[in-house]
């Protein structure tokens, strides 16, 4: 049953809370916050919402117009474990005040009338989506780009670089190499009881946790957040983010989720798991490729015909471009598969109809989870729509085609210039049911813009040491 307002207030008192972390999203998908004494709350507070001013947030509001409304969600509620006094977080929804409706730019509310969308539209009653984000831990970063210099500085006991350094005490020596943290035990694992804590963090939230492991590269690491819905996966993803970082730092250490931190190593991805579901029956199982339905079928085709334009919310900085480059191990060619890793829409084994899904992995971590979420879900929704077949399968392995069958395979976007780009040209599959709005997409890709011209613009070192004596 829903909670209210009572239900918060009873939660407040029995749990001697002193502080509620009202919590929300911006367009870019960091989470912001506003912390309230606890005393200063009641049912008004927690049913009408409070203001605040969304100027200040970028992507947001004119300074003429500020005005906004932080709305508790009173069904996603978390005691905060890193708060030095008993603090409850309240995610929130922005409202306009003036109408008292969600706030079109608001990513949260865009995931909100995504999920609406498909029962109103006749697609379903329930999307399912499974997210692996991946990540680093450091043990020192460090970085500057001024006037005159530019460089980045990692450092971590893991990495093979460390093999011949001098530590007081002495060099252990186990760590993995480059692509080879896939995934030995400890002492090679140096990190097992900080992801424990993590994931134990995570479960103590009340989040489905069921795993964690050591990725390919050094210094990478994934926990096993299990699916949910796809406002509340989003709502997990952004404690995930938020866990990951603040146990890391407890340990003195940081955390990343960049896709493309160490050029020599592989890069971290989120790929994302999703399904349709009505009357409690997966609609994405059926009779055909791989058991699955045309259903399924042609919610990959409206993915991956769409996958440039989504490319802008799933992969949405300078940095998702350097994990995805052809003619490496990264999942550019859209092209769909069953248990085959090598192609951008993978269909993972499972027993029974309950567990057919599809599995996209271009996404990374860096994406605003809402709006990844729900971008995917359209294009998808669009594919049914429309019957948009994706045509045959693929279950060969896509990195060893020769070149003129590899042509006939389209790509994702080598560049943020250009999934903005496709954006721009591609988006009326994210306007049905006014899910997303043409407003919210043009301020969004004005926010981005910024992004592209300074990373285009800023000479790197590495083009110091290929050009500068040249």
């Amino acid at each position: 049953m829903a909670n209210t307002p009572k239900d918060i207030l009873k939660m407040i008192e029995e749990k001697e809370i002193e502080w509620v972390d009202l919590r929300f999203t911006d367009p870019k998908g960091k989470w912001q916050h506003l912390t309230m004494v606890s005393s200063v709350l009641g049912e008004d507070e927690l049913t009408q919402g409070l203001m605040f001013d969304g100027s200040s947030i970028e992507g947001w509001k004119a300074i003429n117009e500020s005005d906004m409304i932080l709305k508790p969600d009173l069904d996603a509620v978390y005691v905060d474990p890193f708060s030095a006094t008993p603090m409850l977080i309240l995610f929130c929804d922005i409202v306009e005040p003036d109408t008292g409706e969600l706030y079109a730019r608001d990513p949260r509310s865009t995931a909100k009338r995504a999920e609406a969308f498909v029962k109103s539209a006749g697609f379903g009653d329930t999307v399912y989506v499974g997210p692996e984000a991946e990540f680093f831990m450091f043990d020192d970063v460090r970085f500057n780009s001024d006037y005159n210099e530019s460089f980045y500085k990692i450092d971590d006991v893991e990495l093979p670089t460390n093999t011949g350094k001098e530590y007081e005490g002495g060099n252990l020596a186990h760590r993995p190499r480059a692509k080879g943290g896939y995934f030995p035990v400890a002492p090679v694992d140096p990190a097992t009881d900080i992801r424990a804590e993590m994931v134990s963090t995570m479960l103590e939230m009340g989040l489905p946790c069921d795993k964690h492991h050591h990725e390919v590269a050094a210094a990478q690491h994934e926990l096993g957040l299990t699916f949910g819905t796809l406002v509340t996966t989003a709502d997990r993803m952004q404690i995930y983010k938020y866990v990951v970082q603040m146990v890391a730092q407890a340990y003195g250490k940081t955390a990343t989720f960049m896709p493309k931190p160490i050029a020599q190593d592989n890069g971290s991805g989120m790929h994302t798991h999703m399904s349709i579901w009505e009357g409690g029956k997966p609609l994405f199982a059926g009779e055909g490729y791989a058991g699955l339905s045309d259903t399924c079928l042609y919610f990959i085709g409206g993915v991956i015909k769409h996958a440039k334009a989504l490319n802008a919310f799933t992969n949405p900085t300078t940095n998702s471009y350097k994990r995805l480059v052809p003619g490496f191990e990264a999942p550019v060619l859209l092209a769909y598969s069953a248990r085959n890793r090598s192609a951008s829409c993978r269909i993972p084994y499972g027993a029974g109809a309950k567990a057919k899904r599809v599995e996209f992995r271009f996404p990374d971590a860096m994406a605003n989870p809402y709006l990844c979420y729900a971008a995917l879900l359209m294009a998808g929704l669009d594919g049914i729509e429309n019957k948009i077949h994706p045509g045959a399968a693929m279950d060969k392995n896509l990195y060893d085609l020769p070149p003129e069958e590899l042509s006939q395979v389209p790509t994702v976007c080598g560049s943020l210039r250009e999934a903005l780009n496709s954006l721009e040209a591609d988006h009326e599959f994210l306007l049905k049911g006014d899910v997303f709005t043409k407003d919210q997409i043009e301020a969004y890709i004005e926010l981005k813009w910024p992004e592209v011209y300074r990373w285009e613009m800023a000479p790197s070192p590495v083009e110091f040491d290929m050009y500068y004596s040249a």
